[in-house]
């Protein structure tokens, strides 16, 4: 699976939600991109140092994107394609099938985006992750 929505290109994702949500997806269709928060269900424990997929040293768990996560907190922002009834499809998803969804939000650039001034032990590896793949070594085994 990719490790990031840009790993996922030309692929397409869904949310169903309970039809009790499908009011709330009113106006949603205005949006091009969307920000799901997710439950990171098939990672056991926590780790404070982790080695991510993008190095082979290790780093604290907040300076890197690994699931490994005390809050097992998943976020992706995606290019939403359609909204039809309680579903969503939307583009380049990043997590399993099955993932309990916690929230939507719309993706607003005037509220969201960030050009950052550093980027970390990421800097000059983060377009790496068009190719790079999960491995088992943060889920349940």
């Amino acid at each position: 699976m990719p490790i990031q929505p840009p790993g996922a290109e030309g692929l397409v994702g869904y949310v169903d939600l309970d039809p009790a949500f499908a009011a709330g997806l009113k106006d949603l269709t205005g949006f091009s991109h969307l920000i799901l928060i997710y439950h990171l269900h098939r990672v056991e424990g926590y780790s404070l140092e982790v080695i991510p997929f993008l190095d082979d040293s290790p780093h604290g768990i907040f300076a890197t994107r690994s699931p490994k996560r005390p809050n097992a907190i998943g976020l992706s922002i995606v290019r939403l394609l359609a909204v039809e009834g309680a579903r969503l499809s939307f583009a380049n998803p990043d997590m399993l099938d099955g993932t309990p969804l916690l929230d939507i939000k719309p993706y607003v650039a005037a509220f969201d985006r960030v050009d950052p001034e550093r980027e970390g032990w990421l800097s000059g590896r983060a377009g790496n992750c068009v190719a790079a793949r999960s491995d088992d070594r943060f889920s349940k085994r």
